[in-house]
């Protein structure tokens, strides 16, 4: 059994909950853009588009328990002869506020249930955005955090062995 500090036995006895706690403060678009650079023919395109997406997760600290989360999403859609068709790019944040967690709890939080409270948000706001282009709203797949994230470690881990490989 854990011993507590002579602080958290206080607080714990005057009633305090020291469970970790985590809860989102705010979400917002920080950055929206929509090219429609062909138009109008991209809009009479005839066949299935290429359709690229890319997902990059950052988070940084805010200060005094506080965790700015964004997920930037790109994609992009070709004819099938190559021209562009559309590009949506978004930059959709979060801010977090974790009390109570261990350390080795932030990270994880921050990377993958972070941006997964987040991405339904900004698949709608992704879907509204090449709809209102012009085209078939744009519905992205679910995405595995937790599964990028091992691979994120993994990575880690091989680079770090390397490393001190080399050392």
């Amino acid at each position: 059994m854990t011993e507590l500090t002579p602080e958290a036995a206080e607080a714990l006895a005057n009633g305090a909950d020291l469970a970790p706690q985590a809860g989102i403060l705010a979400q917002y678009v920080k950055d929206l853009s929509f090219e429609n650079p062909n138009a109008p023919a991209s809009l009479q395109m005839q066949g299935q588009p290429k359709i690229e997406i890319n997902v990059n997760v950052n988070a940084r600290s805010g200060g005094q328990d506080m965790f700015e989360v964004e997920l930037k999403i790109d994609a992009n859609a070709r004819t099938p002869e190559g021209t562009l068709a559309f590009q949506v790019e978004l930059l959709y944040a979060g801010l977090f506020r974790l009390t109570g967690a261990p350390q080795e709890a932030i990270e994880p939080f921050l990377i993958v249930e972070a941006p997964r409270i987040l991405f339904p948000f900004a698949r709608r706001v992704i879907a509204d955005t090449v709809r209102d282009g012009g085209f078939p709203p744009l519905m992205l797949e679910p995405i595995d955090f937790g599964s990028l994230y091992l691979q994120q470690l993994e990575q880690r881990g091989a680079l770090g062995s390397e490393t001190l490989g080399n050392a």
